[in-house]
């Protein structure tokens, strides 16, 4: 099993919906640590482009720091050519709005088989670009992108309108139509899987896409521009624009062209695309964003078990994920006994070269989260929180953080109310079932939640009493791209992944028609 390969992993189990089987350290091939950069330009129309501005930024290796490469700066005069590329792949009658819906599911398949083909050069293309370890990106992150593209493939002819009994002489029913031109921008954490996530449902209903991918961690998605032209798809069905938020992002976002726009990250930009959106054409829009997950420990659960979980939950993917477990809720009566285990395992964590199989650790994505979680530590001193392990730097190159553990941490400490989005846990203590469930829904957060009892009433309980759009039970961060997946309150809009993410990619249009004489 993979988790034989870094270091004792079961977190991996725990992400079992990933795999359709289980790797050995003989499954994961070797890493191309010095991957050759194929594509570093702008993706409209099935080719590649510089930027109209002609200008460049650095892609950054974040476990050393260097350069990568120089990648084109795309901007709003891109986008704008984009979109365009975009509309005249969506045409009224043209090949891609004439294709069977049968045959878009071939293409998504195809663009799967591919990634497959391809898998060991993506991971070790997206561990240099990202950070995270080599393992993980390939036995998870690329895993997890073929699974969700293959769901979608399957899905693209499945979605389809109702005839309606409406009174009178009428033939009644519905078409689901897609939107038309999508913008998408996908963050850094998870950039293939993130293109996924977005490209699948909009691509399974019939859409044409503008995506703006993250300037940290373009690399990946820009290769995969290339297999999306060798799968077949036709010019300008997928336009993929490298460039910064502020200008290429906001010109999708308010773009008068552009018919829906989905985004993933921050609340904070969450709400400047709300109000591009209103500003301009009132598209529609769908977010995945922040969060502050509560991870709750009841004293009847599995010791041994709910210390490994909730490591999971709060350091995978460096504490990079939208939904970490960054509010670790433990009862009174075995709180110290936690704190003490959690300690223990944080301290044997390993921080180092992410193409090592050694590794559970990479660095932070750049400078600026590294100052950005530094910080964050030093404010959890200053208010008194108690530093149980890590807090400093871990490398002498890159943007390496040790693992960290906060115990007596208090709700209204900055440690315990903003997203950190970094290898910091929080243990906070608990007495009563009550006490803990309004303590977990006092956040403007509502992304994610756990909870941890061999009780299932206490089970049912919380699940259905927590005010967040994904609830886990003795368990964290089970995936699917069959689970839709999104948050309450500040947490986003709409749903990714299943069923639900084909509703906010499709329009629905009835159509009423006088007949002669009509019959049952």
């Amino acid at each position: 099993m993979i988790r034989s390969v870094i270091r004792k992993l079961p977190q991996v189990v725990w992400l079992q919906a990933a795999f359709t089987r289980p790797f050995s350290a003989a499954a994961v091939p070797a890493p191309n640590t010095e991957p050759e950069i194929h594509f570093n330009k702008i993706f409209i129309n099935n080719e590649w482009h510089d930027a109209v501005s002609k200008k460049t930024f650095p892609s950054i290796n974040p476990a050393t720091g260097e350069v990568i490469c120089q990648v084109a700066e795309g901007d709003k005069a891109d986008v704008d050519k984009a979109v365009i590329a975009a509309q005249e792949a969506f045409t009224f009658g043209s090949p891609w709005r004439r294709m069977n819906a049968s045959d878009r599911g071939v293409l998504i398949n195809r663009l799967a088989d591919l990634i497959e083909r391809d898998r060991a050069y993506l991971a070790s293309l997206e561990t240099l670009d990202n950070g995270k370890p080599y393992t993980m990106s390939y036995a998870v992150d690329l895993e997890l992108v073929v699974k969700c593209l293959r769901y979608y493939a399957g899905w693209a002819d499945k979605t389809h309108g109702k005839t309606i009994p409406i009174d009178g002489d009428y033939f009644s029913y519905t078409r689901h139509e897609p939107v038309g031109v999508c913008g998408q921008v996908i963050p850094w954490n998870f950039p293939l899987l993130m293109q996924a996530w977005k490209l699948g449902p909009a691509l399974a209903t019939g859409n044409v896409v503008v995506m703006k991918i993250a300037e940290q961690t373009p690399l990946t998605a820009l290769y995969v521009a290339s297999l999306i032209k060798e799968a077949g798809f036709p010019p300008g069905v997928v336009n993929i624009i490298p460039g910064y938020g502020p200008t290429a992002g906001a010109a999708i976002s308010s773009h008068m062209d552009v018919d829906k726009v989905a985004f993933t990250g921050s609340t904070e930009v969450g709400h400047i695309i709300q109000k591009a959106s209103g500003a301009s054409n009132l598209k529609k829009v769908t977010l995945e964003l922040g969060g502050k997950s509560p991870n709750i420990i009841f004293s009847d659960a599995d010791m041994s078990t709910a210390v490994e979980q909730a490591h999971f939950a709060l350091f995978f993917n460096q504490g990079q994920c939208c939904c970490a477990g960054s509010r670790t809720f433990v009862e009174e009566s075995i709180y110290n006994e936690f704190v003490e285990r959690s300690i223990e395992r944080a301290k044997s964590r390993v921080v180092g070269n992410p193409f090592d199989p050694k590794t559970e650790q990479g660095p932070q994505i750049d400078e600026e989260q590294f100052q950005k979680i530094l910080n964050y530590i030093s404010s959890g001193k200053r208010e008194g929180a108690k530093l149980l392990c890590g807090g400093g730097v871990a490398a002498d190159r890159g943007y390496f953080i040790q693992p960290t553990v906060f115990g007596d941490v208090h709700d209204n400490m900055v440690i315990a109310k903003e997203e950190i989005f970094g290898p910091v846990m929080q243990i906070m203590k608990f007495k009563t079932i009550e006490e803990v469930l309004e303590r977990a829904n006092h956040t403007k957060y509502g992304l994610a939640a756990a909870v941890f009892t061999r009780d299932i009433d206490k089970a049912n309980y919380m699940s259905q009493g927590l005010r967040a759009g994904t609830v886990w039970v003795n368990c964290y961060d089970v995936f699917g791209a069959q689970s839709p997946f999104g948050g309450y309150k500040a947490s986003g809009v709409g749903r990714e992944l299943g069923e639900y993410s084909l509703e906010e990619y499709t329009e629905v249009k009835t159509v009423t028609i006088k007949v002669p004489q009509k019959n049952s």
